[in-house]
């Protein structure tokens, strides 16, 4: 390795952080046409390493949009917390497959114990076990498939041996509000993203109890902790009560909602959400850790690990717990370290102040804007806020008026048959000076 190339990459990447801050969210189109002269064909010899660093942070750095920084809304995409990025290089430098315990133990110990820290901080029942996976579409399809495994083995057929064909029909209930990952993992795990019982919301996103159907032993209801337009959530105490004594299979997608279950202030959103078998959430939104970084996690071990069946002489096993029992790879990066580095380094009291924190500012973001005289489409129970401008195509162009002025960045979407802005707050960088100077750039775009 050239000597001093990972002290110039740590350089370049404190330069890259330090100017999130102040430096427009979008990239310009100059910077983004620059990309062009990274392409072109490949060279027929080697480049200096130092060159190619330099070539990548000098033309890449300014074409990034700045996800990372304070003023970030649109998705829900979380920056990254100083710690968790360090524990990633030190990790990257590292360089496990936490396949295997044999392989990696610091990779798998690290994992059990961040997973622990999870469980305990949502208030998940103890002894679940935790799979750390890319993100939360991952963390659903696991979870399908452990739901799927159990239903059907349940009923005598080995889903994993001999497929679905001829298979006892599993039914599969969501509600009309569904997330888009959990269709995808269901499409994945072969039971169809078009056969599912739809249950009807209500004006908040929220499934409608009274309107699910008979569940049985062959039932996998998917529910929603944080709506990803409104923020709301799914009743899930009612839910549960509807599947308690049927052997149905009660799953949430969390992916950024559930983490609201680590605040006083907000945990009473999740209640009964522990009483389900399995949880799907992104660290990589509101722990803010780096990409890519989800859990699935799930009370019945034995029914993850037998969906991700998967065995071969040459896989040495024999610790208590063997990584990818858990997870769809064999071979992957290990995520237990900025996951355990963030949870060390915050605390249970961090975390509860990094979400009320979040969901304060959403709060003052939908009080400013309405203050403005525009239309709050949603409850802000949480981080998310809906807008409305006037007209869908008024709407749309004040997103796209924010989005290239580059003082914040948000998205649209629509919303129960209103065109909408987006806000979604989860970055640990955030302060409320980011909030006001956001709503004075949305104020002039809609007076635009």
């Amino acid at each position: 390795m050239n000597d001093g190339l990972l002290r110039d990459a740590a350089a370049r990447a404190e330069r890259y952080i330090g100017a999130l801050r102040e430096r427009r969210v979008a990239p310009t189109p100059a910077a983004v046409d620059a990309l062009a002269g990274l392409g072109g064909g490949l060279p027929d010899g080697p480049t200096d390493p130092a060159e190619v660093l330099a070539l990548l942070d000098e033309v890449g750095s300014p074409a990034t949009t700045a996800t990372a920084g304070p003023r970030f809304f649109g998705f829900v995409i979380g920056g990254s917390h100083p710690v968790g990025v360090a524990a990633n290089w030190l990790a990257t430098a590292w360089d496990q497959n936490t396949g295997l315990e044999v392989a990696s133990p610091v990779g798998n110990r690290l994992e059990q114990f961040a997973g622990e820290w999870v469980v305990d901080l949502l208030g998940l029942p103890e002894g679940s076990c935790v799979g750390f996976v890319t993100g939360a579409t991952a963390a659903n399809f696991t979870a399908i498939c452990a739901a799927r495994h159990a239903l059907l083995k349940r009923s005598g057929w080995d889903a994993e041996r001999d497929g679905l064909y001829g298979a006892p029909e599993v039914r599969v209930v969501v509600g009309d509000e569904v997330h888009t990952s959990v269709l995808k993992g269901l499409a994945l795990a072969g039971l169809g993203k078009g056969r599912v019982h739809r249950v009807p919301a209500d004006g908040q996103g929220r499934m409608i109890a009274g309107e699910l159907p008979e569940l049985d032993g062959l039932t996998l209801v998917l529910t929603q902790a944080g709506n990803v337009d409104s923020g709301s959530f799914d009743p899930f105490d009612a839910v549960c009560d509807a599947a308690d004594g049927t052997g149905a299979w009660v799953h949430v997608d969390g992916a950024f909602g559930l983490w609201a279950a680590a605040s006083p202030a907000y945990a009473h959103l999740t209640a009964g959400a522990g009483r389900a078998d399995s949880w799907a959430l992104d660290a990589h939104k509101w722990l803010n850790v780096p990409y890519d970084s989800g859990l699935v996690i799930c009370r019945h071990a034995e029914a993850v690990r037998g969906g991700m069946v998967a065995s071969a002489p040459y896989l040495i096993e024999g610790a208590p717990r063997e990584p990818y029992h858990y997870t769809p790879e064999l071979s992957r990066k290990g995520r237990g370290p900025e996951v355990w580095a963030t949870l060390r380094a915050l605390g249970r009291r961090g975390v509860a102040e990094l979400v009320e924190r979040n969901c304060a500012q959403a709060r003052r973001f939908a009080d400013g804007l309405a203050a403005a005289g525009f239309e709050i489409l949603n409850d802000v129970v949480l981080n998310q806020v809906l807008v409305s401008f006037g007209s869908p195509e008024r709407t749309r162009a004040v997103v796209e008026r924010v989005q290239r002025e580059g003082t914040c960045w948000v998205g649209g979407t629509e919303w129960q048959g209103r065109t909408a802005m987006r806000i979604s707050v989860c970055n640990w960088m955030t302060t409320e000076d980011d909030v006001d100077r956001s709503v004075g750039a949305m104020v002039r775009a809609a007076q635009a």
